[in-house]
């Protein structure tokens, strides 16, 4: 308790998984209001639109058209939430969220979207998810039943 042997207490800060995943993105990129950006955009980072983009924009983020914002062409992503107007084709990895101002226009593929109430929607919707059947049949089933209509029909021709 006295003694001169002082041990080394270090502390260590744990940072919880769910907080790192957040932050895995750093970068945080912004058109404001009354910016127009002609062209295309590719970046690692989220984004936040309340001016125009008119082109392309890929990100591997997730990105936020304000109410102000409008984005006219292709945009790719991971999470979008929606509150202005797209006009082109959309393709979000995981969740789109159309807030009740948002305008869409064109082509939609999603895993998941939420439509808020007064939302206007006019494209071509599309889950990204592969279609599953309800009763999948596997080449073996196919062929087990086609062996049993055949030993059936066997079994008549003999008797």
């Amino acid at each position: 308790m006295f003694s001169s042997d002082k041990k080394d207490n270090k502390t260590k800060t744990v940072v919880p998984r769910t907080m790192i995943q957040e932050n895995s993105t750093i970068e945080r990129n912004r058109i404001s209001q009354k910016t127009v950006f002609k062209g295309s955009i590719s970046s690692q980072g989220d984004f936040r639109i309340d001016g125009t983009v008119e082109g392309d924009l890929t990100t591997t983020g997730k990105v936020i058209i304000g109410a102000e914002g409008k984005v006219l062409g292709e945009m790719k992503c991971v999470n979008a939430d929606i509150e202005g107007t797209f006009d082109g084709r959309l393709e979000v990895k995981n969740s789109l969220c159309l807030k009740p101002s948002a305008k869409i226009y064109g082509e939609v593929l999603s895993e998941s979207f939420t439509v808020e109430p007064g939302a206007i929607i006019n494209a071509n919707c599309s889950m990204l998810s592969a279609v599953k059947e309800l009763n999948p049949k596997s080449t073996s089933d196919k062929d087990a039943k086609e062996s049993e209509k055949t030993n059936k029909s066997k079994a008549t021709n003999v008797s």
